[in-house]
């Protein structure tokens, strides 16, 4: 049995909920990551949201707005996602493909502790499983 713990990557960012959009793309590209785990104001082990380099562009940039006065709270939407370490493959998979989301964070004693992300999956699970994983992350039904 593979658990999530064993697919994921370590080493985990967090952007505070008041850094601003400018901030955390730097962050994005020092750590040469696509997202980083939003925390909550005063509770830095509370994550809020997830935010993308995509949610950067496509809800800040495109919109005119200033990705320097814009705070990564104020792009945190719905509830975040998460998979404890012990879960198995399985697991992971149904609950990226069930919300259709292509990160997931890894939560161990109610403390993060790594993100599963597409690159995660290719490297450890077979072309078939990589397969209807995309199918239903990414299609538009």
């Amino acid at each position: 049995m593979t658990t999530a713990k064993e697919i994921m990557h370590t080493g985990v960012t967090w952007i505070p909920a008041h850094e601003t959009l400018d901030r955390a793309a730097q962050l994005m590209r020092e750590h040469k990551v696509g997202a980083l785990p939003i925390s909550a104001e005063g509770d830095q082990d509370r994550m809020i949201g997830i935010l993308t380099d995509r949610d950067i562009v496509v809800d800040c940039v495109a919109m005119g707005k200033d990705p320097s006065k814009v705070t990564a709270g104020d792009l945190a939407q719905g509830t975040p996602r998460w998979i404890d370490a012990g879960a198995e493959v399985e697991d992971v998979l149904h609950e990226m493909q069930d919300h259709r989301i292509r990160r997931l964070p890894v939560v161990e004693n109610k403390r993060l502790i790594g993100m599963i992300s597409e690159a995660d999956l290719a490297q450890h699970l077979s072309d078939d499983q990589i397969a209807g994983w995309a199918e239903k992350v990414y299609s538009r039904n």
